[in-house]
């Protein structure tokens, strides 16, 4: 039987719990936050005094700080090409039933939480007067047009290492921004970050447990499919992220660059997260692999000292690139 076809039995295999996967990682509509939980009620009396003292909180942080907010909301906004891609993925079939199958539910009501997050960060960002929301919408837009290339294809194996890697970096990018906000006193922000931060872990939670269920039953296959992703490195959602007027991809390590700068996320952070991915999938004790899977089993155990040796040596501009996204004459 070919690779894919096995791939595509496993994940038939799998599906049989994705209504278990769904209860206890997603949570129902009516129970979860709604961005409107967390900002100004336009229907109170107090709105314009809510958003005056949002303003003037706004004021205190600093330049890299909102530069780094603005990727990370355009980033959550791109949702989109998200849910279209994963849709792609061999064993989950939108077309299968009225509403799919288990794991066309699971990715539409993941794409239903995950909405939320560009919603509040957009919203929080309009109402702060502190950048320029055309910029940040035609930049948007752009992300969205110009869609993204993970290096995963239609592997539901490889796509599933993404979206665990991923989750938990978004989760450490979100969780940083609270406790920056919170030091510049910004309670607000810092608990809708947080709240951002918590969704991020549990999807995290998510997708690691489907990797977890894979090297179960298909255990050489799911080591190469690990090595392959790691050896190529994992690029982020927006790495084709640019601003209006330049070409794709051109803002991508500016961003990157203001979030290291001011801790966000770092090339450390990426180490420290590799190095989770292998304890928690425990690569060390997996067994029945064949030779292939062993050599890359004995790659990936020694690779995250080799990338740590490597991040100490980047080093990152110290001045900022001037964002069209953010005017540094207003903060």
């Amino acid at each position: 039987m070919s690779i894919k076809n096995i791939r595509l039995e496993v994940m038939q295999f799998l599906e049989k719990n994705v209504d278990s996967f769904v209860e206890q990682y997603l949570i129902p509509v009516e129970k979860i936050w709604q961005p409107s939980d967390f900002l100004p009620n336009s229907q109170g009396e107090n709105f314009f005094e809510e958003v005056k003292e949002l303003r003037e909180i706004a004021k205190e942080l600093p330049y890299d700080f909102w530069v780094t907010l603005v990727g990370d909301t355009i980033t959550e906004e791109a949702l989109p090409t998200y849910e279209s891609w994963l849709m792609d993925v061999e064993g989950i079939d939108q077309q299968e039933g009225n509403q799919g199958n288990g794991w066309a539910k699971w990715v539409k009501q993941w794409t239903g939480e995950e909405n939320r997050h560009g919603d509040l960060l957009n919203k929080y960002l309009y109402l702060s007067g502190r950048v320029n929301m055309r910029e940040i919408e035609m930049t948007t837009q752009h992300l969205i047009n110009d869609g993204f290339d993970i290096g995963t294809g239609t592997d539901p194996y490889k796509n599933f290492v993404y979206t665990s890697f991923q989750e938990l970096a978004t989760y450490v990018s979100h969780n940083r921004v609270a406790q920056i906000a919170k030091k510049f006193g910004d309670n607000k922000l810092s608990k809708m970050c947080k709240m951002i931060a918590g969704d991020e872990m549990r999807h995290h939670h998510a997708y690691s447990e489907f990797v977890t269920r894979i090297f179960q039953v298909d255990p050489s296959e799911m080591m190469l499919a690990f090595q392959y992703m790691m050896k190529q490195k994992i690029v982020m959602p927006a790495h084709f992220l640019r601003e209006s007027g330049q070409k794709i991809s051109t803002a991508f390590e500016q961003f990157s660059d203001s979030a290291q700068r001011i801790g966000v996320y770092t090339a450390n952070d990426y180490v420290e997260i590799m190095q989770k991915l292998i304890n928690k999938w425990e690569i060390d004790k997996i067994s029945n692999l064949t030779d292939e899977a062993e050599k890359a089993r004995d790659y990936l155990m020694k690779l995250p000292s080799r990338m740590a040796k490597i991040s100490e040596r980047i080093v990152i501009p110290q001045e900022s690139h001037i964002f069209k996204w953010v005017e540094p004459a207003r903060l």
